[in-house]
């Protein structure tokens, strides 16, 4: 029987980030209670969709927002915690075990946070991933570095995108790093650095069945943009293609593996050039950084934030989620870090642009087409243009404390 009061849905987010979440919430009939940090009063949140807004010095401190949100829950009845961003997710769990609120709880939330956690879960199943050790047991290491020759890769286990992932050439670096990491060493994994070309595969889950799923290409590995600089492009792949059927079913046992029920993804995935595998590279239960969600929804006409917060609702209310029918294109982003303030980019006139950046010093856009050659056309010509009117380069971000809000 499905519940005839309304839901009241706690959302958590460290960054200025889901507000069609917000919206399609509050659109579907719930309370929609946000808790953020003092430093985002003052950004363009959708107000009229929020009924109330909590402030925290930051959201880092689990025991702080489980001691604010129990006291909170005192007079407020929540039916679901929701984490709009990455940095989040983990106090979302320990909220949800903590308060006994349905959702994805510590352990099956490790699987998509901690890149130590992911991997051996998806080494369990049988899903190929680059050969990697966690950084804890140093005879461990020793064999691993005997075994798999350098380069190698040092990433922080939890932290988001390419932040503080650094390559490694020798043992002698290795070893000088993790002096320096001194006690939060435990909190990296060594990895094979893997030369190929990366995939992100962006989903909807109901009920452990993938519902829907968007295999997209990055023209340069996420990680060579953060720490090298340069033009971010990513589009999305011709549906008939090897590499569109491979990632389809890959990304269906990486999910199954990784135990998500309900909701949305981004997960990544390499092609070596070494033997032309498809390899698991990292999950995230939430939506695809860096304009993304655009992208899927220019290429399919959903929006995955509005989409996750149908899903929550439907599940809070013992209701059957539908997805909407989708559409078939090919779409291409394509942004960079500008060296204006504002950049212009009412000079890129193509009828096929169906988005534009509004974010000081970035420009991006997004095209869409039922013909794949043009989006590629597109791109390439954007890319020379980009790099000549806008594009600037900063030192790569090496802690959450660096990015931008």
């Amino acid at each position: 029987m499905a519940e005839t009061r309304s839901i009241t849905l706690l959302c958590l987010t460290s960054f200025f980030k889901g507000t069609a979440f917000l919206e399609e919430a509050h659109r579907l009939g719930c309370r929609v209670l946000l808790l953020t940090r003092e430093k985002l009063k003052e950004r363009e949140w959708p107000w009229e969709s929020i009924d109330e807004v909590y402030y925290m010095p930051d959201l880092f401190n689990v025991q702080d927002v489980i001691n604010a949100v129990s006291y909170l829950a005192r007079s407020q009845k929540i039916d679901r915690i929701v984490a709009l961003d990455d940095y989040d997710v983990m106090t979302a769990a320990s909220l949800r075990e903590h308060l006994r609120i349905p959702g994805i709880g510590e352990t099956t939330i490790r699987y998509f946070r901690d890149k130590l956690a992911m991997r051996h879960q998806a080494r369990e199943y049988g899903i190929p991933v680059p050969d990697f050790v966690g950084v804890i047991n140093y005879d461990e290491i020793r064999s691993f570095m005997k075994q798999v020759p350098p380069p190698w890769v040092l990433k922080p286990r939890t932290e988001a995108g390419a932040i503080g992932i650094k390559k490694v050439s020798s043992e002698e670096e290795f070893w000088r790093l993790v002096e320096r990491l001194g006690d939060r060493q435990s909190y990296y994994l060594l990895e094979k650095f893997l030369p190929g070309d990366v995939y992100h595969v962006d989903s909807i889950i109901w009920e452990r069945t993938v519902q829907f799923a968007l295999p997209s290409g990055y023209a340069r590995p996420p990680m060579n943009v953060a720490h090298e600089g340069g033009i971010f492009i990513t589009r999305t792949l011709k549906p008939k293609s090897p590499e569109f059927k491979a990632l389809i079913q890959l990304n269906e046992k990486v999910l199954e593996a990784l135990g998500m029920v309900r909701g949305v993804t981004h997960l990544e995935y390499i092609r070596s050039r070494e033997d032309g595998r498809f390899y698991f590279l990292e999950a995230a239960a939430r939506v695809g950084g860096a304009n993304i969600v655009e992208l899927v929804e220019a290429a399919s006409g959903l929006n995955l934030w509005r989409e996750w917060a149908r899903i929550e609702v439907a599940n809070a209310r013992g209701e059957a989620y539908q997805l909407p029918q989708a559409v078939q294109r090919h779409a291409g982003l394509i942004l960079c870090l500008a060296r204006q303030e504002w950049p212009d980019t009412s000079a890129y006139t193509d009828p096929e642009i169906v988005w534009r950046m509004k974010k000081r010093y970035h420009a991006g856009l997004i095209v869409a087409s039922d013909n794949y050659d043009r989006v590629s056309e597109l791109l390439a010509d954007y890319e020379q243009r980009f790099a000549r009117d806008f594009l600037a380069v900063q030192p790569p971000v090496e802690s959450v404390d660096q990015m931008d809000e």
